[in-house]
């Protein structure tokens, strides 16, 4: 069945302006002017067809019209509010789902979530392996880690500057280049080519050749010794960000997770 279009705004005033009996009060709450609350009246009865104020000496008087409608009207907006509480009560639900490269997962994500986990006992984490960007209401994503220059239509926050290493093993690597779809090293083809950076990172550590890859992604390695950096990190346009549309970021619960994985 096709739903009446319901001239919200109007309503809103309507209930304002009836509760005080003075467009003047009214428009104090709404934070409009006096005239701007006059002009959602009259719109509001020309659309409905009925007068809903009749002026007296003594001020503003509801019509029986207005007087009827009042009780369901306001029932009404408490279901509003009732339905918004509920809406925003589904920000603390205690499950998160989060897509990621594998590798940066394996890495930096669990790490840090097996922290955060710890601290809060009662979420439940989906993790989703995801080289390339989804559609957050199609997979039922909260949050996303990607490699790229930004957090393009969506909110997000960069984890650190987007740095770059070269890596190699720790006794020393052949002198060839591992080759990976994300690499930045300025090279021919390597000699050995992997899916990801972490396959890049151990095929280094095995002595196949030196890898390109994001300082985020190899630091582990780099703490543990298994691969020594050729040079100094450079600066690249790409790095790992955060990203979720607007809506996802603003939830209480990946605010949360957010300020504990850069913190």
């Amino acid at each position: 069945m096709k739903r009446t279009h319901l001239p919200l705004n109007g309503l809103r005033v309507l209930d304002a302006a009836a509760r005080h009996l003075s467009f003047t009060r009214a428009a104090d709450e709404l934070a409009v002017t006096p005239a701007a609350v006059g002009q959602q009246i009259r719109a509001l009865e020309d659309m409905l067809g009925v007068v809903l104020f009749r002026r007296t000496p003594k001020g503003l008087e509801l019509t029986p019209e207005t007087e009827g409608a009042l009780e369901a009207l306001r029932g009404g907006f408490l279901k509003f509010e009732e339905a918004v509480e509920t809406m925003q009560a589904g920000q603390s639900s205690n499950a998160l789902a989060i897509a990621a490269p594998r590798d940066i997962m394996a890495a930096w994500l669990m790490p840090r979530l097996n922290s955060y986990a710890r601290d809060h006992v009662d979420m439940h984490f989906v993790l989703i392996a995801a080289d390339e960007p989804l559609d957050f209401t199609e997979a039922n994503l909260d949050l996303a880690v990607q490699l790229t220059d930004g957090p393009g239509e969506h909110e997000g926050m960069a984890l650190g500057d987007p740095l770059f290493v070269t890596v190699e093993a720790a006794g020393g690597g052949a002198d060839r280049w591992i080759d990976w779809p994300g690499s930045m090293a300025d090279t021919d083809q390597g000699a050995v080519r992997v899916a990801d950076g972490g396959l890049a990172i151990a095929a280094a550590v095995e002595g196949l050749g030196r890898a390109n890859v994001p300082l985020l992604l190899a630091q582990r390695a780099l703490d543990d010794g298994e691969v020594n950096a050729v040079g100094d990190p450079v600066a690249q346009r790409k790095g790992y960000w955060l990203v979720a549309p607007a809506p996802q970021w603003r939830q209480k619960k990946v605010k949360a997770l957010v300020a504990a994985l850069v913190g």
